[in-house]
């Protein structure tokens, strides 16, 4: 049948990212790249059809487009192996050098991509800059962008709590579509299974640090009243923490450690000693 087991899939996600960890330098920056650049798509045909419609819903809906294509082709979000690599780090399965670097490479993949769509974007939009009058979607843009780092300053620390919590709830779900993928086995199951979480957290506007690598920087690019500092201080680096713990503790320690345990605890006395 088309349906996997969760005990299948606690050992799936483990094997993922043992695979994961043994990529190149090479692959890891190559498939990080098209990762971010498919994300930030995804940002950009959801403000589209936000701004088309009016109702902010409708970019939920076809922002996991994004997503679907990164699960299907195996390409590198380091959102996602938040929670599976240390899962095989835990296991003992590879080093702690192998799980920095591994993360470390794909982080940089994505920034990468996503840095490179904004400016494509820019490029496309502004006409190399000549157009100065701002469509509906980069109006968007500089909205979010200052509203994802000044907003949160203007608050004080309660601000960089809500940040940090909104990564935590985010990456919870983004994670949950990475595992939800390995419960099917055919394309169809799959784009069902990993869109839907994470429809969830783009519906209910929790932050991101890969898509916050597009947004905010593609603000600036459009006028946002935006430094770098500001990006990195009071969004990107607090939202990567926050992303790291939702994604490991909540999902990939939580499902695995349930269902990837029970396995082991089925193993019979008699198996054992085989």
């Amino acid at each position: 049948m088309d349906y996997v087991q969760p005990k299948e899939v606690a050992e799936t996600m483990l094997q993922a990212a043992v695979n994961k960890a043994a990529l190149s330098t090479k692959d890891l920056l190559i498939r990080g790249m098209l990762s971010g650049a498919l994300l930030a798509i995804s940002v950009t045909l959801a403000l589209a059809a936000t701004s088309q419609t009016r109702i902010p819903l409708s970019g939920a809906i076809v922002f996991p487009v994004g997503f679907v294509i990164i699960a299907i082709l195996g390409l590198e979000l380091v959102t996602g192996s938040f929670a599976l690599i240390p899962l095989a780090y835990f296991e003992k399965k590879i080093s702690g050098a192998t799980m920095l670097k591994n993360l470390s490479w794909v982080f940089l993949g994505n920034l990468a991509g996503s840095l490179l769509y904004a400016l494509l974007h820019w490029a496309a939009s502004s006409e190399m800059g000549t157009v100065t009058s701002l469509g509906a979607i980069e109006q968007l843009l500089v909205t979010a962008a200052e509203k994802k780092t000044i907003g949160y300053a203007q608050h004080g620390i309660p601000g960089f709590l809500a940040a940090f919590v909104k990564g935590i709830l985010c990456n919870w779900m983004v994670c949950m579509g990475v595992v939800m993928a390995m419960t099917s086995k055919s394309t169809l199951g799959k784009i069902l299974a990993a869109g839907i979480p994470i429809f969830i957290f783009f519906a209910l506007g929790y932050e991101h640090a890969v898509v916050n690598m597009f947004v905010i920087p593609a603000g600036i690019l459009f006028g946002a009243k935006v430094s770098l500092t500001d990006w990195w201080i009071y969004n990107q680096l607090i939202v990567t923490i926050g992303n790291i713990i939702g994604g490991l503790l909540f999902t990939g320690m939580a499902i695995y450690y349930t269902y990837g345990r029970q396995q082991k605890s089925d193993i019979n006395p008699i198996q054992k000693a085989a």
